[in-house]
């Protein structure tokens, strides 16, 4: 029986779904229950790496000897060493589009929620205030907003979609500009990301953390941004700086923003930013749904299924085609 070795925790009601999608013929064993010296003992035997958040480097990739390929269950890579993965000839993939819906859905929510001050409203209410009136002139409506989007991949199109839907004028800044069909259908207007800060009501960040990602948006991009836009990040800490934005928020240079990722996580409960009735605070969820999980999990299994059926993988990150056996593996 073919081993997959799972390396992030789990608990009963989510083993349970990894199970259910495990194909026929895999056996599934959950890294976090194994001893030190299981192991030492199970990553050489293992077929197959599915990790979702857990560091995968080089100690773990020397030693999975037997391993074809590195299966990521979402779509950000870094907590994967892809260089280390490369040089041990192993495919690294991911499951593009399967997280798109939950992620699109999450900015939409938290834009409303800063927009109506949900959680403020939430707490004054349960404590007794009726704070009926009071907070009318600072709370707003998407339509007639202008939403900016920094990275326009597969997530960054489904929350324009959604964001279109509400009102909103869409406009787009990514390395990587989409099809002019594309940006026909969602009415998006692509501009320099100088332009897309200067203009928005709504900044959301829809990209990977890459070298040229870290601290990407610091105190020269939030002083871009109006006196009145919110900032949505739902892609991954350590794009945005986080004193700097803590900074803006304080001498309200900026009127919110939302986090779904962090510099450090889990966060450390004295970061400053906890303490700010204008910042919202979530533990990246931003794919947290069970539809999600049966998606990007179907995707995962299916992809491994495949090359055991001797195809090659699908949704390569490190351009590395085939397994390690196979020499002309690189490209």
């Amino acid at each position: 029986m073919k081993k997959i070795l799972y390396f992030d925790d789990t608990f009963d009601e989510f083993k349970d779904i990894l199970l259910t999608h495990t194909p026929t013929g895999f056996d599934l064993i959950f890294w976090e229950e194994l001893t030190e010296q299981e192991r030492e003992e199970q990553l050489p035997k293992a077929d197959y790496l599915l990790v979702a958040t857990k560091k995968i480097g080089e100690e773990i990739l020397s030693k999975a000897k037997k391993a074809k390929f590195i299966q990521k269950t979402g779509v950000g890579m870094d907590n994967i060493d892809l260089p280390a993965a490369v040089h041990h000839k192993l495919p690294a993939c991911n499951t593009p589009g399967a997280n798109s819906t939950g992620v699109a859905e999450l900015t939409i929510l938290l834009i409303l929620a800063l927009y109506r001050k949900l959680p403020l409203i939430n707490k004054e209410t349960k404590n007794g205030n009726w704070l009926m009136w009071e907070l009318r002139p600072s709370s707003y409506e998407m339509e007639g907003k202008t939403h900016g989007f920094i990275g326009f991949g597969n997530i960054g199109r489904e929350a324009a979609k959604r964001s279109k839907a509400f009102g909103t004028n869409i406009i787009y800044y990514d390395k990587f500009r989409t099809t002019s069909e594309q940006e026909q259908q969602l009415e998006a207007k692509y501009l320099p990301m100088e332009e897309v800060l200067q203009k928005s009501d709504i900044i959301s960040l829809h990209i990977p953390l890459l070298p040229e990602t870290k601290g990407l948006i610091g105190e020269t991009e939030l002083n871009l941004m109006k006196d009145n836009a919110v900032l949505i990040n739902v892609s991954r800490g350590g794009i945005v700086q986080e004193g700097a934005l803590y900074d803006a928020l304080v001498e309200h240079r900026i009127a919110g923003a939302a986090l779904d990722v962090w510099e450090n996580e889990p966060i450390n409960p004295e970061n400053p930013l906890l303490t700010l009735e204008n910042l919202i605070a979530s533990p990246h969820i931003g794919a947290g749904t069970r539809d999600t999980l049966n998606r990007v999990l179907h995707t995962a299994f299916q992809n491994i299924k495949r090359v055991d059926e001797g195809e090659l993988p699908q949704f390569v990150m490190n351009n590395v085609k085939k397994a390690r056996f196979d020499e002309s593996t690189v490209i």
